[in-house]
């Protein structure tokens, strides 16, 4: 993986130099994982450096925020305008964006509330999560050993730092197994999702995916896929999943901010139907990356100038 950096990261209302946008070491958030952010990207359309779906992300962002009580004094307007900012003083065209919420200092108890709450925002030049050749042959994973976390332990729905230490552990897990990503299941046995994307699985032309109250993470792309998927006339089906539907689906793919739309070709070395990218994943990722490119849904993009 090429080195991610860029010229400035936006830290508190101010843009910093790259190098110098450091955290104490007694940074709440590295101790405890207190922290709340977003995966966005920003797509060069032909209407311009645009960036998706930017005020559902900010809004999810916001909401993470507010499930673990983070109060910070910039409302969804001002976050937006800092992305955009952001961007524009790295002068990139297309860039991935993470903006931050987390504890910072004045406390080191289990008490986040007395501790100081920063808010960043970095961007940087990022290709596809699992290699662009990824996007036309697809992946091999595995089920992971690791369960998502159960309900009423931590929210799933938040999309909090903390939360990927269990993602970690399946993405390790998997990598060193020698595939490329994990599926993870939830405490009921069911299928949850990947390690930091959501999962599509197509049997007999109906497209599947787990409920939100299956501990997943309601992902900005997962809804995307969705929206387009009915507007394609095909029938989508929000369901618990037994794992055992993995093995003898038709097809199945990833969708995320950061995946995109990846074809999964195997699951525990189990072949998924003939071992390539299917005719309706293919016909959903032409659909998606036919609109990153010409940026046509004018409610799906904000132009970053």
């Amino acid at each position: 993986m090429s080195e991610i950096k860029s010229e400035k990261i936006w830290m508190n209302g101010k843009l910093t130099g790259w190098d110098n946008a450091t955290v104490h070491i007694m940074t709440h958030a590295l101790h405890y994982g207190s922290s709340v952010f977003e995966g966005i990207r920003c797509y060069n359309t032909k209407k311009g450096p645009a960036i998706f779906r930017l005020n559902d992300h900010t809004k999810r962002l916001l909401e993470s925020a507010k499930i673990h009580r983070m109060k910070i004094p910039y409302t969804q307007s001002d976050i937006n305008t800092a992305i955009k900012q952001t961007i524009k003083a790295n002068n990139l065209k297309e860039c991935y964006i993470r903006p931050l919420i987390y504890k910072s200092t004045g406390g080191i108890s289990l008490n986040p509330l007395p501790v100081k709450t920063d808010t960043a925002i970095a961007v940087w030049s990022w290709g596809a999560y699992l290699g662009e050749q990824a996007l036309k042959t697809g992946i091999d994973v595995k089920i992971s050993t690791w369960t998502r976390m159960a309900p009423n332990t931590h929210p799933g729905m938040a999309k909090a730092g903390g939360n990927y230490i269990n993602s970690q552990l399946a993405k390790i897990e998997a990598v060193e197994d020698g595939y490329a990503e994990a599926i993870m299941l939830n405490s009921a046995g069911f299928v949850a999702e990947g390690t930091g994307e959501n999962i599509f699985i197509i049997k007999d032309n109906i497209i599947h995916t787990p409920k939100t109250s299956d501990s997943i993470l309601p992902g900005i792309t997962r809804d995307s896929i969705i929206k387009l998927a009915k507007e394609l006339n095909y029938k989508v089906k929000e369901t618990t999943i037994p794992r055992e539907m993995l093995y003898i689906a038709d097809e199945l793919f990833f969708t995320g901010t950061a995946a995109e739309v990846t074809p999964i070709i195997s699951v525990d070395k189990i072949t998924i139907s003939k071992g390539a990218r299917g005719p309706i994943t293919e016909k959903l990722q032409s659909a998606f990356f036919n609109i990153l490119k010409d940026g046509k849904r004018p409610d799906w993009f904000e132009l970053v100038d």
